[in-house]
């Protein structure tokens, strides 16, 4: 009896706890305008300002402030609140920023000292904003967050999600486990999802009850569907992977196993360890490295790979990693530990990701093996073999990864191409038949500087001028003289369409079934959706191009105004073929009266006009061939570029090198006694108009078309600006010499006398 007496008074007492929450907090728990530093009369534009400013500051992968993280936190839901209306009214009026009761403080908003409810007596687990527990805040999901991050991400690492709710009962029940199984899979990337304050993320996965438990992978939501234990969420996590990562190898199939590096283009790695199933750990590493690596498991428990643990002389106390390149027999790195940790074997990966020459089968590997130049001393250079899979070039290329097994130098990298598969590229490289090519990628459009060295076939020879070459090259990077825009690269190893097309319904078509064994119409319905409308697509594809007609002649008519506006050498733009950064054309002004005082004069400080010196007679010809060598530079907000018609102001370029008296003493050392009159054609001008000192380029002939060099035909001409491209890579460095001029000639010097 007196137990039950007490049991009416304290279960009034909790009652009128969860009535009056609100009453129990003397204010609330963040004050948004103090934590964005903003007034409360801030208007919308002010508040949205701050918030970039402070979120760029405290983004934690930025700042590395143990506290960074929280504050980032807190500055994202302060903005959150203050950027809705309805949110900020409510906050302004109650002093709350939850807006799940706008009246609590309203009427319970004076607390007695005597009526205080210690919170950590009663202690309910419900995930209240309030009461939400931090490590699941730290891995809190936005929509935004997701897409940008998480879907690229789900490429190289699976993610498991967690879906829960505010006052969430079954959430509470899961959660001891969820926590559990996070800490012991540390490897696998971890997010939660709020369905109170990310609905719309929450209807983007399909998520429509809670909790609920997904994981990502591929960029492709599977959902969850047993028991939440430990074992379960293991094996789910699992069973996410693909099923051929990792290869079991024993001594019957490891010749063949580590033999296909030839046909893969990868190295090979072998984990050597005692347990029977394949750790999860290297399963991960495996799906992080699949585009770069092949992977194979050892189990030293079997009889059935005794040979092998003896013929690499594997420790049996500890797991061994090796690496094996194109020598099968001896491993070309190795590591040997108790507990790997996944930073160690994320390096140990990351150090062997390519063979040590390589194919070309794609513009990826390309990118990562030859990377553009970012700046002067981080250049990269490339080896490159063209060659063919045939048996009479079997000794040539084996000759060839000889030579690249020697190479000690980090900025050269050596690679090989199979000619009949990458015809454009090759043709682009081979001059005079050499088959060895040193380049550098210049830009990402494709721009690359070249030398053929020598038409390879293994010879001594041929290493002995192919060191030559590259020791000449670490002196002197200008020997690389020809210059082309080099295509993208086939890819060698895509899947025809029919296949990916087969492997995508199986997926969906797995998906299917799975959903309607577990009876989830509701997760079903975004799927069937997505399925009816790709056939309905397809079908709509192929009606459209049945009665349809053909589009061609229609196609080629904008191209033909477009031949028409690149013939055009008189008009102020001169178009290009390639992939600009920016524009598909070089903006080019003539240099006049009108234009005299903006482009030149009164041009912005840090601004630079690059001014082409032609005549008449060149005007075509040299305006197509400066648009060639500048336009990868147009992405630069800082140039401008123009010509001067030296046939009108011939007086106005004299002046300025007469001003410019280091110059002048140049021209007069190439000039025959004084007597004979200099020719401007092909000269271009770097003119700082603030700082009033320009940079020379004069016309170096490369060796080609040597026989029109003094002649004024179209090759002779053209060849002027062969060298212009380097002449603007060192301006963009700042390393060419400048010469000074007390001011600018006056207007009299650049109008044309009549």
């Amino acid at each position: 009896m007196a137990g039950s007496k007490m049991s009416v008074p304290l279960a009034a007492v909790v009652l009128l706890y969860v009535l009056l929450a609100e009453s129990t907090h003397g204010g609330p728990e963040m004050d948004p305008y103090k934590i964005l530093g903003v007034t409360r009369s801030a208007s919308q534009a002010e508040i949205k300002k701050v918030y970039k400013r402070l979120a760029k500051e405290w983004h934690p992968d930025k700042n590395k402030n143990p506290g960074a993280e929280d504050m980032f936190i807190k500055i994202t839901k302060s903005y959150e609140i203050l950027s809705s209306e309805d949110k900020r009214a409510n906050f302004d009026r109650y002093g709350q920023t939850d807006d799940t009761q706008p009246y609590g403080n309203g009427r319970y908003g004076h607390r007695h000292d005597s009526f205080y409810f210690d919170e950590s007596f009663f202690n309910f687990p419900f995930n209240s904003k309030n009461h939400r527990d931090f490590a699941d805040s730290k891995y809190t999901l936005h929509f935004n967050q997701y897409v940008s991050d998480v879907v690229p991400e789900s490429y190289k690492r699976p993610y498991l999600i967690k879906i829960t709710s505010d006052w969430c009962f079954s959430c509470i029940h899961i959660e001891p486990v969820w926590k559990e199984v996070v800490a012991a899979l540390f490897e696998i990337e971890q997010g939660v999802v709020d369905v109170g304050y990310e609905r719309r993320l929450a209807n983007h996965l399909g998520a429509h009850r809670t909790p609920s438990i997904l994981g990502v992978i591929n960029g492709k939501v599977t959902f969850f569907h047993y028991a939440v234990a430990k074992e379960h969420l293991r094996q789910f996590v699992e069973d996410l992977l693909p099923q051929r990562l990792v290869e079991r190898v024993t001594d019957k199939n490891d010749l063949q196993f580590l033999n296909s590096w030839h046909e893969l283009n990868k190295p090979h790695v072998l984990l050597f360890d005692q347990v029977p199933a394949v750790p999860l750990l290297y399963k991960l590493t495996a799906f992080a490295y699949k585009d770069y690596l092949q992977f194979g498991y050892v189990d030293q428990g079997l009889s059935e790979t005794a040979n092998l643990q003896k013929q690499f002389n594997i420790n049996t106390y500890a797991p061994t990693m090796l690496v094996f390149k194109e020598n099968i027999d001896k491993p070309a790195d190795i590591i040997q530990a108790k507990g790997m940790k996944k930073q160690i074997i994320d390096e140990f990966m990351a150090n062997n990701k390519f063979l040590l020459a390589p194919r070309l089968v794609n513009q990826k590997l390309f990118d990562e093996l030859c990377p553009v130049k970012q700046f002067h001393r981080r250049r990269k250079y490339c080896v490159l073999l063209i060659t063919g899979d045939e048996e009479t070039f079997s000794f040539g290329n084996q000759a060839f990864l000889s030579f690249a097994s020697t190479n000690t130098k980090e900025v050269v990298r050596f690679a090989y191409v199979y000619q009949r598969l990458q015809q454009q590229l090759c043709d682009i490289l081979m001059q005079n038949k050499d088959s060895v090519v040193i380049l550098e990628r210049r830009n990402a459009a494709g721009k690359a500087l070249f030398k053929p060295v020598t038409a390879w076939n293994g010879s001594v020879e041929d290493k002995q001028r192919l060191v030559e070459e590259l020791e000449r090259l670490q002196k002197d990077p200008s020997i690389l003289i020809h210059d082309a825009m080099l295509p993208e690269l086939n890819n060698e190893f895509a899947s025809m369409f029919i296949i990916r097309w087969i492997y995508a319904s199986y997926d969906y078509l797995s998906e299917v079934i799975d959903d309607i064994l577990h009876n989830n119409w509701r997760e079903m319905m975004p799927l069937l959706s997505l399925i009816f409308s790709a056939l309905f697509i397809l079908f709509g594809t192929v009606v459209i191009q049945a009665f349809s007609d053909s589009s061609e002649d229609k196609q080629t008519k904008p191209k033909a105004k477009d031949g028409t506006k690149a013939e055009n050498g008189s008009s102020g733009s001169v178009t290009t073929s390639s992939r600009p950064p920016k524009k598909n054309f070089v903006e080019v002004t003539e240099l006049t009266d009108i234009t005299y005082m903006s482009n030149l004069v009164k041009l912005r400080p840090g601004h630079m006009n690059i001014v082409l010196v032609l005549t008449d007679a060149s005007k075509n010809i040299l305006l197509s061939k400066f648009a060639k060598e500048v336009y990868s530079f147009t992405g630069s907000l800082t140039l401008h570029f123009s010509f001067l018609n030296i046939d009108k102001h011939s007086e106005w370029m004299s002046t300025l090198l007469e001003y410019a008296q280091d110059t002048m003493q140049i021209d007069a050392d190439e000039d025959d006694g004084g007597n004979r009159k200099i020719d401007y054609t092909g000269y271009v001008l770097a003119l700082n108009g603030h700082k009033k000192y320009l940079c020379l380029f004069k016309p170096v002939y490369t060796g080609e078309d040597l026989d029109s060099k003094s002649s004024e035909d179209e090759g002779g001409i053209h060849h002027k600006l062969d060298r212009l491209g380097l002449w603007m890579e060192r301006l963009m460095e700042g390393t060419l010499p400048r010469y000074y001029i007390p001011a600018w000639p006056g207007l009299e010097k650049i109008t044309p006398s009549k």
